[in-house]
């Protein structure tokens, strides 16, 4: 009787202390919400969407949770910014889903040193999420309104490592090339050769392929000397690839 008092007493003593644990734990969450709302979202769309998923290179989750997401979507989409799905930004586009610009990045296997090509900058996200991990990027958007508009919302935040332009990515930005790593935000029907010329060797392109109109696969392209070999990674939906005149 005396040996079950005494487990009864520990267990009602661990008890406590895990509800004060508990209690401390959402204090402080609520404080964290309270002082910054979008940090908060942030480090919770880290947690519950993306490294609940997989996601493990450190780099690239620091990157997820440092960059303001909620910037880069308009402002009657900003308490959206950190769900889990993609959000429209005008003009037909789409800022992508959180945890595929998270697993896009960790794919590419990206180094400091790196420059990297993104084709279709959208509003800029995916770009300041590159320009947190490497040393350049250039990306290209087809549509004159959001790649003006991404310039300027990029420079106002600081990112001075990143280079955008107007063009159809279609034809890449071969003056810049080769590139370490190529990304493209937009379903393309095939690969397009330009980008493939202008990675280089032992570089990695990740592209969604297929029509518009269907889920799309999600393509790793590697290249290795005269060798261009691709794998199939996952079902996807991404804007179309558009092209110029």
């Amino acid at each position: 009787m005396e040996r079950t008092n005494i487990i009864f007493g520990c267990l009602v003593v661990i008890f406590t202390i895990l509800i004060l644990l508990g209690g401390e734990e959402s204090s402080a969450q609520k404080s964290v919400m309270q002082d910054n709302p979008y940090q908060y979202m942030r480090d919770k769309m880290v947690s519950t969407q993306i490294k609940a998923r997989g996601i493990r290179n450190r780099e690239v989750l620091d990157a997820m949770i440092k960059v303001q997401r909620h910037l880069f979507v308009p402002d009657h989409y900003r308490k959206s910014a950190y769900s889990d799905y993609p959000l429209p930004i005008g003009h037909g586009q789409t800022i992508s889903q959180p945890y595929i610009v998270a697993y896009m990045t960790e794919i590419l296997n990206l180094e400091s040193d790196h420059r990297v090509l993104e084709i279709g900058t959208g509003s800029g996200y995916q770009a300041a999420i590159l320009a947190e991990l490497i040393k350049e990027v250039y990306t290209v958007e087809i549509i004159p309104e959001l790649e003006k508009a991404a310039k300027n919302r990029l420079m106002e935040l600081g990112y001075d490592n990143v280079k955008t332009r107007s063009s159809d990515g279609y034809l890449g930005w071969k003056e810049y090339a080769p590139y370490d790593a190529i990304v493209v935000t937009a379903a393309a029907g095939y690969i397009p050769p330009p980008l493939i010329d202008q990675l280089k060797d032992k570089g990695r392109m990740i592209i969604p392929v297929g029509s518009p109109f269907n889920v799309q696969t999600l393509m790793l392209v590697e290249k290795k000397g005269e060798d261009i070999s691709t794998r199939s990674l996952m079902s996807v939906r991404f804007v179309p690839f558009r092209r110029g005149e």
